[in-house]
């Protein structure tokens, strides 16, 4: 097919899909101005996260000709709720993340393919390429703070339906209140009461005064990359997402504990030990090497006490495991498994304030070199979204925002099985998809 050139001006291959011009949704009642503030908690995860949503024509509302029109309506309504994403991101006077609270309104453009929609095929195998045009990049931006907190796109197809893009930065929430956003939004579209919501109050997770760090947090500690990876890195990257069914899962937790190292784990517990073993041989690290397993514990119910219902903000604690390559490489799986449950029950609410105290006296970003971050969409609930044409009939993320990030998302009719997403160098992707078999 021939490349066309986008509105951003890059050249485009694959699918065509043609951009109108921006415009903002503001809310559509005058909000609160001001400074929003921001915790701890939202200071260290300030990237844009690409979902997408696909939807059949049909519904309550027809085909999808009305669908920009209704949700962008829509959006305009349920940001009254949640005022703070129509503001822009600025830094405090404490040299912090926060949000300027104008009012402006939230990005929003109308696109059209001239293609039917199931030419993009299963976003369950990423295409960054293609599934990229179908949210819109803010031409120009040169950081974080030039991006709107949410920017969305709405993509008429040929065959009558739509996929809606968004672009969040991750700082306004996590995974679980991005969710609670995306259903109040529908919700609002079929003009039902808001099932959640928003407590907007983040003060909550406020810092302790003084300060105090209980815990080591290594989260936070640089890796020498003594098994020169940046090399490896220069090759071309390759994304695959690999599916574990139940049964698969099954055997993962009983291969797991068959070594005697613990009697039961988790899903996650299994899977997760599993995967970061396996990729760390596919990336050839030396024993020496240091390598580290960063992944996000739901703090809300482990605060005390526990974060009001519809908490608006990141109540994700990051929490790790770190050990030799060596070490990790020559026991067996059950090894691994243990690593990550003691990083699960290492998870309290000490754990939690002193790790946004030490954020306060350090000002530290969780590094990544010869580190695995993974993130875990198993147990979200996007794929409910209803903005009067059903369900979507595909839904998830557009690409992985780090090459050091694994993502794991819930996949098949009944939910069980789990997809596993990653982004690897070609000849470590090679050794990896064969090291994955079980």
């Amino acid at each position: 097919m021939v490349a066309i050139e986008s509105p951003n001006g890059q050249y485009v291959s694959g699918i065509q899909v043609k951009q109108g011009e921006p415009t903002l949704a503001a809310p559509s009642e005058e909000t609160p101005k001001g400074l929003y503030y921001l915790s701890n908690l939202d200071q260290n995860i300030a990237v844009i996260v690409q979902t997408i949503y696909c939807f059949k024509s049909g519904g309550d509302e027809g085909s999808a000709e009305r669908a920009a029109e209704v949700i962008k309506e829509a959006l305009s309504r349920v940001l009254v709720h949640y005022y703070p994403l129509a503001g822009r991101l600025t830094i405090s006077t404490e040299g912090k993340l926060v949000v300027d609270c104008t009012g402006e309104g939230a990005v929003f453009v109308e696109a059209e393919a001239d293609h039917d929609m199931e030419e993009i095929g299963d976003i369950a195998k990423p295409d960054p390429v293609t599934l990229g045009k179908l949210v819109y990049n803010v031409p120009g931006a040169k950081n974080i703070l030039e991006i709107p907190p949410l920017v969305a796109q709405v993509t008429k197809f040929k065959c009558g339906g739509f996929i809606l893009g968004l672009a969040m930065n991750h700082c306004m929430f996590d995974g679980l209140g991005a969710m609670e956003f995306v259903n109040s939004w529908g919700e609002t579209a079929r003009n039902l009461p808001l099932t959640t919501p928003p407590f907007l109050d983040r003060s909550v997770l406020k810092t302790r005064t003084p300060p105090l760090v209980e815990f080591p947090h290594h989260e936070f500690v640089q890796i020498e990359d003594v098994s020169e990876t940046a090399t490896l890195y220069q090759e071309e990257m390759l994304y695959r997402s690999f599916c574990f069914n139940p049964e698969k899962l099954s055997q993962l937790k009983k291969l797991a504990t068959e070594d005697g190292t613990s009697d039961n784990c988790t899903t996650f517990e299994a899977l997760s030990g599993y995967v970061w073993r396996a990729r760390t041989r596919a990336l050839n690290l030396r024993p020496e090497q240091k390598t580290k397993l960063l992944f996000a514990v739901d703090g809300r119910s482990r605060f005390e006490p526990p974060l009001p219902k519809g908490y608006f903000g990141n109540g994700i604690v990051l929490t790790n495991a770190l050990c030799d390559s060596g070490e990790l490489l020559d026991k067996p799986v059950g090894f691994a498994v243990s690593q990550v449950r003691e990083a699960v029950r290492m998870v309290t609410d000490s754990y939690m304030r002193s790790a946004m105290d030490y954020f306060e006296v350090t000002r530290a970003r969780p590094s990544l070199a010869a580190t695995l971050l993974i993130t875990t969409w198993s147990k979200l609930s996007f794929h409910t979204t209803d903005f009067g044409w059903g369900e979507p009939v595909q839904s998830g993320p557009v690409t992985l925002p780090e090459k050091e990030v694994i993502l794991f998302l819930s996949h098949g009719k009944e939910r069980k099985s789990v997809n596993v997403l990653l982004g690897l160098p070609s000849s470590a992707m090679a050794t990896f998809e064969k090291l994955i078999e079980i």
